[in-house]
């Protein structure tokens, strides 16, 4: 495939590593010194986008692949009060939106496994809900993204949580999420269930940015001739 990476941090380079040793081509590199090169490209010289910029200019660069029908893999969170703007416009335009706070194929089998557990656990009120994120520094939002998700998980299968506060102390009806940075940390998720008696935990930690990077790439692939919004479980048939 021809790909654009829009973002050329650390996880461009190793989206573009991946892509690479996969037999893709890099068509062009946009980032914060070159932004309007974006305008010169065309679906006829792209494939599709990748996109992992910052929550500041994510949503513009997503409005040019729209309406350029660029297919585009976007994994920047942060901006994610305009998501349904996106969605819609995606439609407008005939275009390919996937998105996903995270693309670790482990951390999306996490979410599954996350909503599972919750369901199991509505009945039993006496179980306090913890969730913590710990990521490196250079991380811009808190909470993640992906901590996030985590908390609408829950709330979706836990009908006595309907919002989550992040580094408070919550209230009946609230999911906690605990945020902590750390210099090395690529990603690390925990949930726990907690009453006077026991603990259930479950969590999953990433390594490396490898995974991150390897699933944006495989969600690139599986994109390709697809229209409309689509995320990690329309592509891993987990909803």
């Amino acid at each position: 495939m021809k790909i654009v990476l829009i973002g050329y941090g650390k996880m461009g380079k190793e989206i573009e590593r991946i892509a690479l040793s996969r037999g893709h081509q890099i068509v062009a590199k946009i980032d914060i010194d070159n932004p309007n090169d974006l305008l010169g490209l065309s679906n006829q010289e792209v494939d599709v986008a990748i996109e992992f910029s910052n929550p500041q200019s994510a949503y513009t660069n997503i409005l040019i692949c729209l309406e350029k029908q660029i297919p585009i893999v976007c994994g920047t969170t942060g901006w994610l009060e305009k998501k349904a703007e996106v969605e819609s416009l995606t439609k407008k335009y005939d275009s390919t939106f996937f998105y996903a706070s995270n693309y670790s194929i482990g951390v999306n089998l996490f979410f599954a496994l996350n909503k599972h557990l919750a369901k199991l656990m509505a009945p039993h009120n006496q179980y306090d809900i913890y969730t913590n994120e710990i990521h490196h520094t250079e991380k811009k939002d808190s909470p993640s993204g992906t901590a996030i998700t985590i908390a609408e998980g829950i709330m979706s299968a836990f009908p006595a949580k309907d919002s989550w506060v992040n580094n408070e102390i919550p209230q009946n009806n609230e999911v906690a999420i605990w945020s902590q940075r750390e210099s090395t940390k690529p990603g690390t998720h925990t949930v726990k269930y907690i009453s006077k008696v026991d603990q259930i935990e479950i969590t999953h930690e990433a390594f490396s940015r490898e995974g991150f990077a390897l699933g944006a790439v495989i969600a690139a692939e599986w994109v390709k001739d697809k229209k409309g919004v689509l995320g990690m479980g329309d592509m891993l048939k987990l909803d």
